[in-house]
């Protein structure tokens, strides 16, 4: 989560942020996952071939499969970004999909509202923008960490541009 603040006199941006999903696995551990899970069922595979159980063997090159395949679909799902802005006259949350379609949703800052909804334990678990009849959700992929931090400084932000009129 990139955060920058601007002064609000003009028309400026007062907050713009980009959420980007957290991946723990970057790209050269995906590689060695690969590596290491691929020689298990390599010598596994071949050695439930080479005593007669080939549906064993079979089966191994399968997982291998469908690792791989997991693997890639989380890869993807991590290009999914938004972007938020937040102007004296415009918010704009700006959704982009792993596939790169793009879906924006503009708001008038000040009949903006900005829902939080908590959990005792978990924290923040979703986040919603209404107004003017419609609203979307935003940051549903950050962990809960950022969702604390983007509510506290996008909060502040819509504050900001409400006071300064």
């Amino acid at each position: 989560m990139k955060e920058s603040n601007v002064d609000v006199s003009s028309d400026q941006p007062v907050f713009a942020a980009e959420l980007t999903p957290h991946r723990s696995l970057g790209r050269r551990g995906f590689q060695v996952v690969l590596m290491l899970s691929g020689a298990v069922c390599l010598v596994y595979g071949g050695f439930f071939l080479a005593t007669g159980a080939y549906p064993i063997g079979f089966f191994f090159g399968l997982d291998f499969l469908a690792l791989y395949f997991a693997l890639k679909m989380s890869y993807r799902s991590g290009k999914a970004r938004e972007e938020v802005t937040v102007s004296r006259s415009n918010l704009s949350i700006r959704k982009f999909s792993p596939a790169g379609r793009m879906v924006e949703y503009c708001f008038n800052p000040f009949w903006a509202r900005f829902r939080v909804n908590r959990h005792e334990e978990f924290g923040i678990t979703s986040m919603y923008v209404t107004g003017e009849g419609r609203g979307t959700d935003i940051g549903s992929f950050l962990n809960p960490d950022d969702r604390e931090s983007f509510a506290k400084a996008f909060k502040g932000a819509l504050a900001t541009v409400k006071q300064k009129t």
